[in-house]
């Protein structure tokens, strides 16, 4: 692609995880065969005066197919589950896109990679995984797996010392529930983040809608057994899982983009 001198690609493999500690995309990939992939996508611009520009942070949630888990799905509609990829593949698609416009711009493509099958060597309820970030989660539903591999990508991103990070992910059918299939929940710690992305959703003929995420939402995420379970209650299903993937982000400006509907 034009610009695509630009790009640099790096992959990390399952042994290469384990030596960094991304023991979120491990445990999510741990049931199949397809071992998991952490893909980094790093843009360096033209511009000098670009290059030390702050950078961006884009994260994309990329579950290749998911059955679920141990908490298994029905079997109705599992078929579409190997659309668990697009946060991913929208991150892959907008690396492109800054290359090929060589723009003046400092942005890494974060895309964590799992296909989350049950076997005997699956991640289990119960578990407890340390991430990352060395932040503990207890396992209360292997179905709630994008939340476990975006929090290694969302701690990476920090790593990468991104002031602004962006996450995109086919993360919660509560997010369905709440919007219907019109439009994408919006969702972050920074206000005027979330009015540039509304302002962008806009010009490009998106729908998104704000929701909150908030400390009484994040307290819900909280365990006895770790430093927080991966799901709330049944109610604010989005909400929460927004509040567990802020815990993430550091003083980051973050904005959470769930796509499910």
């Amino acid at each position: 692609a034009r610009g695509s001198e630009r790009l640099s690609c790096t992959v990390f493999d399952e042994k290469q995880l384990a030596a960094k500690g991304m023991g979120g995309v491990l445990a999510v990939g741990s049931g199949s065969q397809n071992k998991p992939r952490f893909i980094v996508l790093k843009y360096s611009p033209a511009s000098k005066a670009a290059s030390r520009l702050p950078a961006v942070g884009l994260v994309g949630k990329a579950i290749t197919f998911d059955s679920g888990g141990i908490s298994i799905k029905p079997a109705a509609n599992m078929d579409q589950m190997k659309l668990d990829k697009t946060g991913g593949i929208t991150v892959l698609g907008t690396m492109k896109a800054v290359a090929e416009l060589g723009l003046p711009v400092n942005v890494y493509g974060i895309i964590p990679s799992a296909e989350n099958l049950p076997s005997g060597t699956s991640y289990r309820p119960g578990d407890i995984i340390t991430t990352f970030s060395g932040k503990t989660v207890e396992v209360q539903n292997t179905d709630a797996e994008g939340r476990m591999i975006l929090c290694d990508g969302l701690h990476y991103a920090v790593k990468q010392n991104c002031e602004v990070i962006i996450d995109i992910a086919t993360l919660t059918g509560a997010c369905r529930i709440a919007l219907g299939t019109y439009m994408a929940g919006l969702m972050g710690n920074d206000e005027k983040l979330i009015k540039q992305l509304q302002r962008a959703a806009e010009d490009s003929g998106e729908k998104v809608w704000p929701m909150p995420s908030g400390d009484e939402y994040a307290e819900e995420m909280k365990s006895k057994m770790a430093d927080l379970k991966n799901i709330g209650s049944k109610w604010g299903g989005a909400c929460t899982a927004a509040a567990f993937l802020r815990q993430f982000v550091g003083d980051a400006k973050w904005a959470h983009l769930d796509i499910a509907g």
